[in-house]
């Protein structure tokens, strides 16, 4: 008989998915493929084992139900024949009478309920039989269709060394259409899925969970059971195999078989490195015997949280009972009579290994994650894969993605959000600019229109007070009170003349300045005290932009002097110029007493200053801020008055377009 039916065991619900990469880290095959975030069972990677299922939380994998199939097979004319897994007592553990479970079974409309422990134990004294010999050269059991499939799929070269033995279930499909006819169909209800897809010679398979909500849906309880035994043949010692160890203590009846002939390994990993040794030569000369599961008894398809020892201890128990009250005589006549079945099976191998990826191919991976170094690799293990390396593989052979390196997702996460709030604060910069704009173009329309209605009069009145003076006789004390008048007059003048260039009714007479130069000269052409050190920095290479050089004159003068002034008791005033190819930006910065924060807002607000009464007009700024935007530039402003928050003082960045 060959083993080469394979169906689709395992569906992925993608709504459900919440890409934790959990189902990838316990699929032993990595038969799992990340697509746009969403884990997808490739079915000709999936060999069955049912990890992803068991370990999902959000059940988002699902395994195949073959619950209408079997309703289907129950109202069909055909004889049907429940062949039951060993493993039950371990799963209804509630039910304290077997005989009350096999009633519910048959309850179901079956006409045969069986155990499979009699086809382990026919099944058992093949095994005994082929490692006990002389020339044993070592095997690998294959009563588990998972790790039949792995080597299948992934040690094909291994296959030859599959013990060519039915499975127990296989055994008792031929067991129970030999003794009932060939037209039997035959139903097995176990612990595993991966059954559904081992044989065409069982026409359908339950997993003891389907077989519960079959019970439920058909209202079937152990109250309104009437207890049943099992169809014969009986088993005996074959009940003890879905146990860790099990299928050795059904084989070895007569502690015939030495223990250092056989390597038990259970578990994702151990049966793993187990047949990775014998391939390898370790471990030659060995019988394997490997189950994907720890015993079936923790199979995916029973009930998920049950406990493992109090399983193995329910299938004792009930062993222990069933081998007091065997009929040993009728057991071995029926072991007589079928183990002259032909128990035998072949394999096929079907390669499903990927092709490895090249080291280029792997460290180019590596750098798209971020991983330049060994330094880089953290093996963290998030991913679902053991090592970065494993990860870059399984990038480059189209099975996982970058981002589900966390912490590569972390880094980008934390890059995105240092951008996003240099935006923000870019953005909050702009709305202030926006909102201060606004606001001073409202007070330039009002300053335009009172300067223009004050400069008239003011003419008539330093004209005529001017004609006044010269008409009165010297000495006369009129002519210091005119002479006054002229004096403030004028003033009245500047003013207004400040609130015209405020205004920005100036034009700009752009030409083509050497900044280094320009801004040197600008210092060079103040006062400074003796207590200021100036010092100046350049960090350009290309000097040359088109300025209005009065203008800005006056902008970086103005500047310069009132950073003296904010430093009486002495301190440093940094002046510099920088920039790129588009833009220059000059940096006036002193160690001063700082601005208040409450004053931040009104700095180029015409008419606001902090220094004495007769000291400030309060326009200088408010002049600055328009020849700054007559030159399509910007002004940012950091300041510290605080000396508990750090150092104090303040720094002007203007940054004006080269214009070239």
């Amino acid at each position: 008989m060959s083993h080469s039916f394979h169906r689709q065991l395992v569906y992925t619900i993608k709504d459900r998915c919440r890409v934790c990469f959990t189902c990838v880290r316990e699929c032993p095959v990595k038969a799992i493929k990340i697509i746009n975030g969403q884990a997808e069972v490739i079915n000709d990677r999936c060999i069955g084992c049912g990890n992803c299922v068991r370990v999902c939380s959000q059940g988002a994998k699902i395994p195949l139900r073959s619950v209408d199939a079997v309703n289907d097979l129950l109202k069909s004319k055909n004889k049907i024949a429940a062949c039951i897994a060993p493993s039950f007592p371990a799963e209804f553990e509630e039910i304290a009478d077997y005989m009350v479970f096999v009633g519910m079974v048959r309850k179901l409309g079956f006409d045969y309920v069986t155990e499979v422990s009699f086809g382990a134990d026919i099944v058992a004294r093949e095994y005994e039989n082929m490692i006990k010999g002389r020339d044993y050269e070592g095997d690998i059991s294959s009563d588990c269709p998972a790790i039949v499939y792995f080597i299948r799929h992934y040690h094909p070269d291994m296959v030859p060394y599959l013990a060519p033995i039915a499975s127990p279930m296989v055994a008792m499909g031929r067991v129970m259409k030999k003794k009932h006819g060939e037209d039997l169909k035959v139903v097995f209800i176990g612990p595993c899925f991966a059954k559904k897809a081992e044989t065409t010679e069982i026409d359908e398979v339950l997993t003891f969970r389907e077989l519960r909500d079959m019970f439920e849906a058909s209202d079937i309880l152990p109250e309104n059971t009437e207890p049943s035994a099992f169809d014969p043949p009986h088993s005996g010692k074959g009940a003890i195999f879905p146990v860790s160890r099990g299928l050795y203590y059904t084989a070895n009846n007569q502690e015939t078989i030495p223990e250092e002939r056989v390597i038990i390994a259970e578990g994702r990993v151990n049966y793993k490195e187990a047949i990775k040794e014998f391939e390898e030569g370790y471990i030659r000369k060995k019988h394997l015997m490997l189950l994907c599961c720890e015993g079936c008894i923790m199979g995916p398809g029973t009930s998920p949280g049950g406990k493992r020892f109090a399983r193995s201890n329910a299938v004792g128990e009930y062993v222990s009972r069933k081998l007091q009250n065997i009929d040993k005589e009728v057991w071995e006549k029926n072991i007589e009579e079928f183990g002259q079945l032909d128990l035998s099976q072949s394999f096929t191998t079907e390669d499903r290994r990927l092709s490895k990826p090249s080291n280029e191919e792997v460290l180019n991976a590596l750098h798209s994650m971020g991983k330049f170094s060994l330094q880089d690799h953290l093996n963290c293990g998030a991913c679902g894969y053991d090592t970065c390396v494993d990860h870059a593989g399984a990038i480059v052979q189209g099975l996982a993605e970058t981002e589900m390196c966390l912490p590569f997702a972390i880094e980008k996460l934390h890059d995105s959000i240092s951008k996003l709030n240099v935006s923000n604060e870019k953005l909050a910069r702009a709305r202030a600019a926006l909102k201060q704009s606004e606001k001073l173009a409202h007070m330039g329309q009002l300053s335009a229109g009172i300067a223009h209605e004050l400069n008239n009069p003011l003419g008539v009145i330093t004209m005529y007070s001017n004609i006044l003076m010269d008409e009165a006789p010297e000495g006369d004390a009129v002519r210091d009170d005119l002479k006054l008048i002229v004096e403030q007059a004028e003033r009245c003048k500047k003013i207004v003349s400040g609130l015209l260039n405020f205004a920005r009714k100036n034009q700009v007479n752009l030409s083509e300045t050497d900044v280094v130069k320009f801004v040197q000269h600008s210092l060079n052409s103040i006062v400074k005290p003796e207590n200021i050190v100036c010092s100046f920095a350049s960090e350009i290479a290309d000097p040359i932009a088109l300025l209005d050089i009065d203008q800005m004159m006056q902008v970086l003068t103005n500047l310069e002097k009132n950073a003296i002034e904010a430093m009486p008791n002495g301190g440093s005033l940094k002046v510099g110029v920088e920039g790129d190819a588009g833009e220059i930006t000059f940096i006036v910065a002193d160690t001063g007493s700082g601005i208040e924060k409450e004053n931040m807002d009104k700095l180029f607000t015409p008419f606001f200053t902090t220094k004495e009464m007769g000291k400030g007009t309060g326009l200088g700024l408010a002049l600055i801020y328009g020849i700054v935007k007559m030159h399509k530039g910007k002004i940012h402003v950091d300041s510290n008055a605080n000396p508990a928050q750090g150092p104090t003082g303040t720094t002007f960045r203007i940054t004006v377009p080269r214009g070239r």
